[in-house]
């Protein structure tokens, strides 16, 4: 069974930056297409960003120009690349595996990990 495990989070100030990753074990990432996903408190899980196996990107518009996600394949993981971060960004961060073969239509697939915190504060 593969499991998902995100880091990286933690509290910063408003305009900083963050590195989240996901990596797997029980499988290889490198054939998956990924999501981020983000949750914050008494709101629903949102999309954030979509990377497929040929590292061909999506994001959604609040994140655009600010959010970057990128692949190692070598090291089976997925990275999100944080920047500008605002109060807005404050959220549990989550990676999953994607079977949609569109970008912006997702169909996430398989268990969700337990995600990391991002708490942008002052």
């Amino acid at each position: 069974q593969v499991q998902l495990v995100e880091s990286g989070g933690g509290l910063v100030q408003p305009g900083g930056s963050l590195r989240l990753s996901c990596t797997a074990s029980g499988s290889s990432l490198n054939a998956y297409n990924m999501d981020w996903y983000r949750q914050a408190p008494g709101k629903q899980r949102e999309l954030v960003a979509q990377i497929t196996s040929g590292s061909m990107t999506n994001y959604v518009d609040s994140v655009k120009g600010r959010f970057t996600i990128s692949r190692d394949n070598a090291k089976n993981t997925v990275y999100l690349q944080m920047n500008s971060l605002t109060h807005e960004d404050t959220a549990v961060y989550y990676c999953i595996r994607d079977l949609s073969p569109v970008l912006g239509r997702p169909r996430p697939f398989g268990s969700w990990g337990q995600g990391t915190q991002v708490t942008v504060s002052s």
